[in-house]
């Protein structure tokens, strides 16, 4: 029987120890290991498997260039590049099962942008100082998962020696367990939900899954928005149902859980069936009510628990909002209906609730209504809010139209 491999990737120079170490642990759990030398200035520890040589020159980078030169951060971005040509050449070898690291945040930076050529399902996992605070900048789409060090990666300790043998042992776990199996007959669809946004989501999940679709569903807190975009421009998906469109808000104004300038803009690029909303376009997201920056003080704002404080969207926010919204779903190449639910963006848009402002969605609206392309988006207006049940089911039933019209249900 074929024994797993996983790839061990880091700098050998400062690093060694801590590589040698979780080598042998992998080794006594019945894995082989592919070691890959990233280091620039110093000899390594121990003899790699790949080279540095190897690597820079897969980066198009000369190493004794880099090594003159003595700018790390140029150098951690050369290698970065080159050690992502080789993961990705094992992993297309039959070499990579799995993927290991050791680092500050320069070692975590390197590998990380390795590891992210993985696809989906192979076991990524760094042993970090920089997991915990924001780690979306390593993560990013990815599975990747980071361990928490706890004390820095110099040195093989009593502490440090525990943390890398659990992570070693969660690695080989991982590469030798069996794969977990699940049809996939099934066409995906993406939807796209926020707390608010809840109750429609989970309505029109069902109702899909009724028709036989598996529908994955993503938290839009940034990282969900833009893994939705790659898995659209990725091929990955049938359909989308974007029902909650809120990250745009916070890439307007300044929030905290903005997915970029391409938010609905893949699905369109790849020609995917998409039914879209505005859900959620009457907030922009901060942390904790101290974090929201001074300058919105006068704002309505919500306290949505304490990690979170919402802040309602202006007429003059929304109006760009809207002109956003029309003018990336005009440029799709695949169908799209845009539905807009006149009673409400959210729970908390509905009347009585702390974010109802008919000013400000009617300023969402008319803006769609004036830029909008309609020889292209098919706009439908429910004098609904989005939870409702009969607004869900329309877009539900929408999207499914479109599908089986392709042949795709």
């Amino acid at each position: 029987m074929t024994r797993p491999t996983v790839v061990l990737l880091g700098t050998l120079d400062t690093k060694g120890g801590e590589y040698e170490f979780v080598r042998e642990r992998l080794h006594a759990a019945g894995v082989d290991t592919v070691v890959v030398d990233a280091g620039v200035l110093g000899e390594p520890a121990f003899l790699p498997d790949v080279a540095r040589e190897e690597v820079s020159a897969a980066g198009e980078a000369d190493l004794s260039a880099l090594r003159r030169a003595g700018d790390r951060g140029a150098a951690v971005t050369a290698m970065a590049a080159g050690a992502a040509a080789v993961v990705d050449r094992l992993r297309r070898d039959g070499r990579c099962d799995g993927a290991l690291a050791l680092g500050g945040t320069g070692g975590t930076s390197l590998a990380s942008h390795a590891f992210r050529v993985l696809p989906l399902g192979i076991p990524k996992l760094i042993v970090s100082t920089a997991a915990s605070g924001d780690t979306r900048a390593y993560v990013g789409e990815s599975d990747l998962m980071l361990m928490p060090s706890v004390v820095d990666v110099a040195g093989v300790n009593r502490i440090s020696a525990q943390i890398l043998g659990n992570a070693a042992d969660a690695m080989a776990g991982m590469v030798t367990s069996a794969p977990v199996s699940w049809p996939d007959t099934a066409s995906l669809i993406a939807a796209s939900m926020f707390g608010v946004t809840t109750p429609c989501v989970d309505h029109a999940r069902s109702l899909l899954s009724d028709h036989g679709y598996e529908v994955l569903v993503f938290h839009m807190t940034g990282v969900g928005g833009a893994t939705l975009e790659a898995l659209a421009a990725e091929g990955y998906l049938s359909g989308v149902l974007d029902v909650t469109t809120t990250e745009l808000a916070d890439e307007l104004v300044g929030g905290v859980f903005s997915a970029g300038p391409d938010r609905l803009t893949a699905a369109g690029r790849a020609g995917i069936p998409q039914v879209v909303s505005v859900g959620a376009l009457d907030m922009v997201n901060f942390g904790p009510r101290e974090t929201v920056p001074d300058r919105f003080a006068e704002r309505n704002l919500f306290v949505h628990n304490p990690s979170i404080t919402l802040m309602r969207t202006t007429p003059e926010e929304c109006e760009q909002l809207g002109t956003r919204v029309a003018t990336r779903l005009s440029r799709s190449s695949g169908p799209v209906t845009l539905f807009l639910p006149l009673r409400g963006v959210s729970a908390l848009a509905v009347e009585g609730a702390p974010f109802h402002d008919p000013a400000a969605d009617q300023a969402l609206f008319d803006a769609i209504r004036a830029h909008v392309d309609r020889s292209v988006v098919d706009v439908v207006e429910l004098d609904l809010a989005v939870n409702d049940e009969a607004f869900s089911a329309a877009m539900a039933d929408r999207l499914h139209e479109y599908l089986s019209t392709r042949g795709t249900s």
